[in-house]
């Protein structure tokens, strides 16, 4: 099954680029041709793009790291956070707040006050607040979940990103270029693709085109997870004794075969193996049992 087609990427718009104008010209080997005052990038080299970028993000999610999205434009943040839930990742969708990869320190900081408001708003311990302390808090756990909020559970920097317009998330570009985390980034034709470790040229302002592209990454996320749990299937499959583990709700349980009550009342060492004939009498003194009536 092709990651994406040809026709997919043209219905969403993903080769039209910016005005002549404004191109820079480190993007030149991704434009195809001009139209009409406007580049247009060439599809075959973003579809083989995108195969590489999905490659390395099932590697890296079957290596066991996350991903982390990044798009906080208004066209990105709603294609963005969906598809990081989709899949479980970490996303950035509202701000990119200074040293969120360099200053990780901080920031869990910022994270565990997260967790404590969150956890102080259940509790009950607001209602032993005023009004006006209630009303501080909630606001600043507003304030925190909606910067924080798709990182609240990053507890180490992910294994890569994958961020929607450069040009505007140049803090997070720089910053994971510093860390030394690798970056999957969509370019437009306005945009300097040096220094991307996976650069897919494309349109990076048309929301159909950007909900394509973080679909593709999240689609590899799912597949890499997908490939993880099917081994550890198998291994259990290899294993003899997790499958008898896995058998133990067929077998026969001491305490579901039938006894002989009377052997049973008579210490018999033969209680429990002898079967019980259902045309028997029931070993029951009916009289005693009606005796009331």
């Amino acid at each position: 099954m092709a990651v994406v087609t040809m026709k997919s990427l043209l219905e969403s718009g993903v080769h039209f680029g910016h005005q002549v104008k404004r191109w820079d010209p480190r993007m030149k080997k991704y434009i195809f041709a001009e139209r009409n005052g406007i580049h247009i990038i060439d599809l075959q080299k973003t579809i083989q793009a995108i195969k590489d970028a999905y490659d390395v993000v099932r590697k890296t999610v079957a290596g066991g790291k996350m991903v982390m999205f990044v798009g906080t434009k208004k066209q990105a943040q709603q294609a963005i956070q969906k598809e990081a839930e989709r899949c479980g990742m970490y996303y950035v969708n509202n701000r990119w707040l200074g040293g969120m990869l360099t200053n990780f320190v901080t920031i869990k900081k910022s994270l565990l006050r997260l967790k404590k408001l969150e956890k102080m708003e259940v509790d009950g311990t607001f209602e032993n607040l005023t009004k006006k302390e209630i009303a501080a808090l909630a606001k600043e756990r507003s304030k925190l979940q909606k910067n924080l909020g798709g990182i609240k559970e990053m507890k180490e920097l992910p294994g890569i990103l994958f961020i929607v317009d450069t040009r505007k998330e140049a803090i997070a570009v720089a910053e994971a270029q510093r860390q030394g985390i690798p970056i999957i980034a969509v370019v437009d034709t306005n945009c300097n693709p040096e220094g991307i470790d996976y650069p897919i040229p494309g349109n990076d302002d048309a929301i159909r085109a950007i909900t394509l592209f973080t679909q593709i990454v999240a689609n590899a996320v799912v597949e890499a997870d997908n490939e993880v749990g099917l081994k550890i299937i198998e291994t259990l499959g290899d294993d003899d004794e997790d499958m008898e583990a896995i058998l133990t709700d067929v077998s026969i349980k001491e305490e579901d075969r039938e006894i002989d009550i009377e052997a049973y009342s008579s210490g018999t060492p033969e209680a429990q193996e002898t079967p019980v004939d259902e045309e028997d009498e029931l070993p029951v003194d009916v009289d005693k049992v009606y005796a009331g009536e």
